[in-house]
């Protein structure tokens, strides 16, 4: 039994708000003890132990010599690696970018982009930018203080504007001849970095730092970052990993938008018609299946979805306070 804790929502007047389906509204979900907190936080934490892992296979690998059947676990980094010595793995935007700026590519580095992209395109969609980024760690530390500050957005801008940026970076990578964006991705620079030695890269993700704490809200990973665009526009009809939503205990406290780094993402309208969020914008982070109030959305399978929700769904665990 997971001790939970949910707050109701009350109007200016006192009384209890209500949601459409007529069922109270609730705050986030709370928990007054370690074992609560822990469950709340258990997406954060297997992110965390994600990104850690994939950073620590690299490093092992590179200096401690780690090896299963006498070949390197994992070799080299997120643009370009190989993994037991014989599945090779690419960033595929970084590939399109070489193949866009008219470089010849071997047939390896093709291979281990098409299995990379179809890890992310046809199962856990978006899911780099929030379980195997590095810079989703500075994002995340960054947006968590700019609550505790209270800090406001100093200006406007579209999350469509990642868009802009990911037609202008292959643009330019036609024009130059070079992959344009791999010359200045603070991810690649961070992650060749805390691999083979710190460097320059620190500013670079310093500087992703302050604007995402002190200017704009997800400013880099919500509305620049040109990969998250690609793997946006790659696994929104594809990808099979999506969070499903229930729209009959759904109450629209609106809570889910706080916490979601994409919360355009949350049209629970749309939801309601398809019974998941269908945004390939959505990076499946697990925050707003978590803290649901009323367990309305959580992590499913696509093609399972449609036939749950024919039954009715389990009741979470949790105690009202």
């Amino acid at each position: 039994m997971i001790d939970l804790v949910r707050q109701p929502k009350l109007s200016t007047n006192g009384d209890p708000q209500q949601g459409p389906n007529g069922r109270p509204m609730h705050h986030l979900l709370t928990s007054t003890s370690l074992i609560g907190k822990l469950w709340l936080w258990r997406y954060v934490i297997l992110r965390r132990v994600c990104q850690f892992t994939i950073l620590l296979l690299f490093f092992g690998s590179a200096h401690w010599g780690w090896t299963i059947a006498n070949q390197p676990i994992l070799i080299g980094n997120l643009s370009g690696s190989e993994f037991l010595g014989f599945v090779p793995l690419a960033d595929p935007f970084a590939v399109l970018q070489i193949f866009v700026s008219q470089h010849v590519l071997a047939s390896k580095v093709i291979i281990g982009a098409i299995i990379v992209l179809a890890l992310y395109a046809l199962i856990v969609g978006r899911a780099f930018c929030s379980w195997a980024c590095p810079i989703n760690m500075v994002t995340d530390l960054a947006n968590w203080m700019r609550s505790r500050l209270q800090v406001k957005d100093l200006f406007r801008l579209s999350g469509n504007t990642r868009y802009f940026v990911l037609a202008l970076t292959l643009m330019l990578s036609a024009i130059a001849g070079v992959a344009a964006f791999e010359w200045i991705s603070p991810i690649s620079m961070f992650y060749r970095e805390l691999i083979f030695g710190l460097g320059m890269a620190w500013m670079a993700v310093l500087g992703i730092f302050v604007f995402d704490l002190f200017v704009l809200k997800n400013g880099w990973c919500g509305h620049l970052c040109p990969l998250g665009a690609f793997y946006a526009l790659a696994s929104s009809r594809t990808a099979q990993l999506k969070v499903r939503f229930i729209e009959k205990t759904c109450t629209h406290c609106g809570e889910c938008a706080s916490v979601c780094p994409e919360p355009q993402v949350l049209n629970l309208k749309q939801a309601g018609i398809n019974n998941m969020i269908t945004s390939g914008e959505c990076t499946n982070c697990g925050r707003c299946v978590a803290l649901c109030p009323e367990g309305s959305l959580r992590l499913d399978i696509r093609f399972l979805i449609a036939s749950k929700h024919q039954l009715n769904p389990a009741t979470p665990i949790r105690r009202t306070a």
